[in-house]
């Protein structure tokens, strides 16, 4: 668009210059860098203080509810019991028993030598066994034997300590190996004066151990 503007002339007027139209231009002009410049220059504002962000809300978190630990039961620990003391010792005045001495052994029996010697003599018989009271007194003062005098033969049997019936169950075993023998045969063998010559009680009592 030129700026130069054509008038229309009449044939009566003269024309003039539009000057009233340059004028408002240059108006428009000056307002326009005046407009740029104020911009440039809130610009150069704006980058220098940076506008402040609007400040978020403050959010609160809900506060959670207290939660308090239960208490614990107190448990108090038993009380031990009290001991006492146990009193000082108290220091008593030493007695002295009478001493004791262990029991003696019973001493042998004693007799004449001759007596001591016929004991000796029953009590090897009797280990061999078989032998009833009457049985050995007769063994030692037999002339084909031991020769002992009845006094000393009959002191010797009673001091041996023989078990007779245990005698008499010997006796009665010795014949059963032999063989040949009854109940009542065995018997009259054990009892006879002229065989062992025990009395009826042990002489049973060695049967019926030998199992007649």
């Amino acid at each position: 668009m030129s700026d130069t503007t054509t008038t229309q002339t009449s044939p009566d007027q003269t024309p003039t210059p539009p000057r009233k139209r340059h004028r408002v231009r240059n108006t428009v002009l000056v307002l326009a860098v005046l407009a740029g410049i104020g911009g440039i220059a809130s610009a150069a504002s704006a980058g220098s203080h940076p506008a402040a962000s609007p400040a978020s809300p403050a959010t609160s978190a809900p506060a959670s509810p207290a939660t308090s630990a239960p208490a614990s039961p107190a448990t108090s620990a038993p009380a031990a019991p009290a001991t006492k003391a146990p009193a000082p010792a108290t220091s008593q005045p030493a007695t002295s028993e009478p001493a004791t001495s262990a029991p003696a052994a019973p001493a042998g029996p004693t007799g004449t030598v001759s007596q001591l010697q016929a004991l000796e003599s029953a009590k090897s018989y009797l280990d061999m066994g078989g032998f009833s009271e009457k049985g050995l007194i007769k063994q030692l003062t037999s002339k084909y034997g031991e020769q002992f005098s009845e006094a000393d033969a009959t002191w010797a049997v009673a001091h041996s300590g023989a078990d007779w019936n245990a005698q008499a169950v010997m006796s009665a075993k010795s014949y059963m190996d032999m063989g040949g023998f009854s109940r009542a045969g065995l018997i009259d063998q054990l009892t006879s004066p002229y065989g062992e010559q025990f009395t009826l009680a042990q002489a049973t009592y060695a049967v019926n151990q030998v199992g007649l």
